[in-house]
């Protein structure tokens, strides 16, 4: 079924890309891209419901009863692009650098593929706005009541890594929680040549900056994949002075659910404990993140079967990643999983996500097609 649906409309899922690709939007503003694809479910005779606030939109198929759900995020990232591609990004300083073109084409192919078939379980596709906004426009998906009915959820994300055609999974963790770390310093000031008479602020986020790190490790299972990283520090501009102020930021992140939870407290406690002696006081501001997506057994075995019927070598293992990912919210209320849709070439360097050159070989959008379809098709079996 899936084949004669590509072999008719194999130019039309490539076409679609490239015009979202060529029409960026950003999170929560993703009005036109929610338009394109309520225009097209609609011609094909379905029903999508838009989400409040105007973006993202659900849409039902098939028998009632128990739901699986398909999921893409629509949102793209405030970053120039830089390609050089016909269909570059028409908006200056925004662009599709993270797949989400992909993603959302892939399941708009996938809802007008099974519309024509007889399916053997009912499907809810969530076209999902703001994904690169922490803690992710997933939990305002789920807050509309769009996992009711819905007995697990799947989705696949773009991967230059692997090679088109190639689709890995993983059971448990695939991506990581991701909390960021905002510390805020201030002291009374003064002059370097005499650091005993004020708070040495300089010398208390220096404390903080190998301090938090290093205990952090010493604190949690490294087995958890436990991480902090300080991503930026300003304090002073004079040499033969104390500053009043500083920042720090980073984030810190983890691929164990139950540490996550641990995580703020650890972090306060460990902050105070090594700022107390400075003198130097603070401001600790902790911004959770995003759960990490933890693939449940079951969910990866239907991943598995559905890629598998593409044929020898499609089939890919995949490590934990340390990025934060918003699907994990769908995870806490239904099982579900993630897989990593090959996007490379296997020309020349592998490009990463989220940098201005980013793209993807456009056979992978009829890979990602198959499987998701496969997926619905062999619930039955």
């Amino acid at each position: 079924m899936v084949d004669t649906w590509l072999a008719e409309h194999q130019v039309d899922l490539v076409q679609w890309r490239r015009h979202i690709h060529a029409n960026p939007e950003l999170s929560r503003t993703e009005f036109a891209t929610t338009e394109f694809v309520a225009t097209w479910l609609t011609k094909a005779g379905l029903a999508p419901r838009v989400l409040p606030g105007g973006t993202g939109l659900l849409c039902d198929i098939g028998p009632d009863g128990p739901r699986i759900g398909l999921r893409a995020d629509m949102d793209a990232l405030p970053l120039q692009e830089f390609t050089g591609l016909p269909f570059s990004s028409t908006v200056p300083g925004v662009s599709h650098a993270c797949g989400h073109d992909a993603h959302t084409s892939i399941l708009l192919g996938t809802a007008l593929a099974l519309a024509e078939a007889e399916l053997p379980v009912g499907v809810r596709f969530v076209f999902q706005p703001a994904e690169e906004v922490m803690p992710g426009g997933a939990i305002d998906v789920v807050a509309t009541g769009a996992m009711q009915g819905v007995e697990r959820i799947f989705a696949l994300h773009c991967d230059p890594r692997l090679e088109a055609g190639r689709v890995g999974v993983r059971v448990g963790a695939i991506t990581s929680a991701a909390d960021t770390v905002e510390l805020v310093l201030d002291s009374p000031g003064g002059h370097t040549s005499r650091p005993h008479l004020t708070s040495d602020l300089v010398y208390a986020i220096g404390t903080v900056i190998t301090g938090l790190p290093g205990l952090l490790s010493r604190r949690i299972d490294p087995r958890t994949s436990t991480v902090m990283v300080w991503g930026a520090v300003s304090a002073g501009k004079a040499p033969n002075a104390i500053p009043q102020t500083g920042m720090l930021t980073g984030t810190v992140r983890t691929g164990d659910h139950a540490t996550w939870e641990l995580l703020e407290p650890l972090v306060r406690e460990i902050v105070d404990a090594l700022l107390a002696p400075t003198g130097v006081r603070y401001q600790l501001n902790y911004r959770r993140g995003v759960p990490p997506v933890v693939n449940d057994e079951r969910s990866t075995r239907m991943f598995e079967a559905a890629i598998n019927d593409l044929g020898p070598g499609a089939l890919a293992d995949t490590m934990q990643s340390g990025g934060g990912e918003d699907f994990s919210w769908y995870l806490e209320e239904v099982p579900g999983a993630m897989a990593r849709l090959g996007v490379w070439s296997g020309r020349g360097d592998p490009l990463d996500l989220h940098q201005p050159t980013f793209d993807i070989d456009e056979r992978a959008l009829a890979v990602g097609v198959r499987v998701l379809t496969n997926i619905v098709l062999q619930a039955g079996r």
